[in-house]
């Protein structure tokens, strides 16, 4: 039994109507009528529209985004969108949809024949002032449109979006709708928008045309603007801490380059993941990049509140040298305890900076040393929104078994919701497990299959959190 409704289940979506309609109909005008379109939907359409003369598309205006600008200022609820709220509301959707689509060659053609489409005048935008537009209308008219000459309307709950027509993968919404062929049901729903359309406000193909000259579509971007652009974003602000900038170091320090660079990296450590491993062989100077990163990142963190302040955590035969190095790059907002007096700390959350050399001591994750030195790494600061940054100072971060180095990170690192592209909890069990079975069995090539669980370990963990310099390559990177 034929029917005249259809559903978005097993090929019968609303896609495949359209695309069947302007496939084996000659269709010149085609109306659109919906509350919610976006140009994802238009994307998988446009290849059908070639022939079609004349595209109107209706659509209602985004109320929600309206109203709550005008809360947000303060303003009485409006009772209508004016013109240049609609036109404001149209082109920051039509910007959010260009930076979220998906990188494709295909995308981006989609995108620029709509506005091109648009500035051409193949394609008409209006939108309704009115809140209540929820009706979807589907209206295919030959020329010379009358009771002989044919035609279709679609009615029901599909927008004109990627998922209102039941594209993959957003195709999970359930849509109804009917497909009506009667010439009284097309002339009635073509006067209904006709109506509509002349209350409507035009939305100007400038309007797009400068959206996308406006985002990373725009004609003008060369590759050499492409590729500053892309270690802007890679390297963020480390591009902007240049040696020579460091102009205040005392007269018994020496400005190497390799230190200096060591802070900017550390900085943008400490921001993407909280903290790090400082991890420069012996004699390059560990404990002067740990401080100047401190120094830097006070001034960066201009908090209004309250002074930032470091906790410094080192063994007793260092002590000296850290307070010698803190006093020499003048640094006030410091105090240093050894090991073996963080149960002296009483108040954690005065510190937004914590500094543990000879961290491979704190290993041990059932020893009471590591649990009161993560209380105090994992206590909030005194803002309460930001969370401790966390340098851990060894020259060897990575000891025997795998669990050394996931205590050391979980100092800093949230077990469950990592910054790193790996699950550590599920991460370094299997790695544990693997590492007890290896040194169980004591096979003839253990040695090389320990090697490979490291190098793992090593490349999802140690490079991403590490910065770690040898003499070697100071030699070869001058």
């Amino acid at each position: 039994m034929s029917t005249k409704f259809f559903t978005n289940r097993e090929h019968n979506t609303l896609l495949d109507k359209l695309s069947a309609i302007f496939k084996n109909r000659s269709i010149a005008e085609f109306d659109v009528l919906v509350g919610y379109f976006y140009s994802s939907g238009y994307f998988h359409l446009r290849p059908h529209l070639e022939s079609v003369n004349q595209i109107r598309i209706l659509v209602g205006i985004d109320v929600d985004a309206i109203v709550g600008e005008a809360q947000r200022r303060g303003l009485a609820l409006p009772l209508g969108a004016n013109p240049q709220q609609i036109e404001e509301n149209y082109q920051q959707r039509f910007q959010k949809e260009i930076e979220k689509a998906d990188y494709s060659e295909t995308i981006e053609q989609s995108i620029r024949q709509f506005v091109e489409d648009i500035r051409s005048a193949k394609i008409h935008i209006r939108a309704h002032p009115s809140r209540n537009l929820h009706a979807k209308l589907y209206i295919f008219r030959p020329s010379n449109f009358n009771e002989h000459s044919g035609g279709e309307v679609i009615t029901g709950s599909s927008n004109l979006t990627a998922a209102g027509m039941g594209v993959a993968p957003y195709s999970g919404n359930y849509e109804f709708n009917v497909l009506l062929r009667d010439y009284e049901d097309i002339k009635f729903a073509t006067d209904e928008f006709e109506r509509l359309w002349e209350e409507a406000q035009e939305l100007p193909h400038t309007l797009f045309v400068q959206t996308q000259r406006q985002s990373h579509l725009r004609d003008d971007v060369n590759p050499f603007e492409i590729y500053i652009k892309l270690l802007i974003e890679y390297f963020g602000s480390e591009i902007e801490f240049h040696p020579d900038n460091v102009t205040d170091l005392p007269p018994r320090f020496k400005r190497l380059n390799y230190q200096i660079d060591a802070v900017a990296q550390g900085l943008a450590l400490l921001r993407r993941h909280n903290g790090f491993f400082l991890s420069d062989v012996v004699g390059l100077g560990k404990t002067v990049i740990a401080v100047l990163i401190a120094r830097q990142y006070y001034f960066q963190n201009n908090f209004p509140d309250y002074q930032s302040y470091t906790l410094i955590v080192c063994p007793p035969a260092i002590k000296d040298n850290w307070h010698e190095t803190v006093n020499d790059l003048q640094l006030n907002n410091v105090r240093i305890i050894t090991t073996g007096s963080l149960h002296k700390i009483e108040d954690p959350i005065k510190y937004d900076l914590v500094i543990v050399d000879e961290a491979h001591r704190f290993r041990n994750d059932s020893s009471d040393g590591y649990q009161t030195l993560q209380h105090i790494c994992k206590s909030p600061c005194r803002n309460g929104n930001d969370q401790k940054r966390v340098i851990l100072v060894s020259a060897t971060p990575l000891n025997n078994r795998p669990n050394d180095i996931r205590n050391l990170l979980l100092l800093f690192q949230d077990a469950n919701a990592s910054t790193l592209d790996i699950p550590i909890t599920r991460f370094f069990a299997a790695a544990s497990k693997k590492y007890a079975a290896l040194t169980a069995e004591h096979p003839q090539n253990l040695a090389d299959q320990v090697k490979a669980l490291y190098e793992k370990i090593r490349h999802k963990v140690i490079e991403p959190l590490t910065v770690r310099r040898t003499r070697s390559d100071l030699i070869a990177h001058p």
